[in-house]
């Protein structure tokens, strides 16, 4: 899949979730598992399945965003297993954006319109199962001034909201 079509993809969900009221008969809440939930949206390539989760905790706590991390299916596009991350902010282009869960860590390859996601499925399907096994994992990220921001996400509920994702999806 190419990039822009993933840019333009995960522009659609942000602005479907945060934004777009009128969109959000399209969107359709599946369930919610602990500390994720699972949504799924119709595009014109075909049915679009994502379980998220906002963070428990934010560093600097002062500072506020609205951040959010993903794991999304897109069947009509043989795509599954593809994470992606926003800050709630333009991510800083000098630094990486990394999750870190135990001595797990995994980069972000691409940075675009406030979303960071991974370009290998190989790393996405091992992080998946990392997620599957953890109770949390932390995403870094800089903004465009170049300061850090920490968000802590908890995986409770990640295994179910996982499943149940994929299988809307198929």
């Amino acid at each position: 899949m190419s990039i822009i079509k993933k840019i333009l993809s995960l522009t659609i969900i942000l602005l479907v979730i945060l934004i777009s009221k009128t969109f959000a008969t399209d969107l359709k809440k599946v369930g919610k598992f602990k500390d994720w939930e699972v949504m799924v949206m119709s595009e014109a390539s075909g049915k679009v399945c994502f379980a998220q989760s906002t963070p428990v905790l934010q560093a600097p706590k002062k500072n506020k965003r609205d951040a959010r991390l993903f794991v999304t299916f897109r069947p009509g596009e043989k795509i599954s297993n593809e994470i992606s991350t926003t800050a709630g902010y333009k991510f800083n282009k000098n630094n990486s954006v990394l999750a870190v869960s135990g001595n797990n860590k995994f980069k972000f390859d691409i940075k675009q319109q406030g979303f960071a996601w991974m370009t290998s499925n190989k790393k996405e399907n091992i992080m998946v199962r990392v997620m599957k096994k953890g109770s949390r994992i932390m995403v870094k990220g800089y903004n465009e001034k170049g300061s850090q921001t920490i968000d802590h996400y908890s995986l409770l509920g990640f295994t179910k909201a996982y499943g149940t994702a994929k299988k809307a999806c198929s």
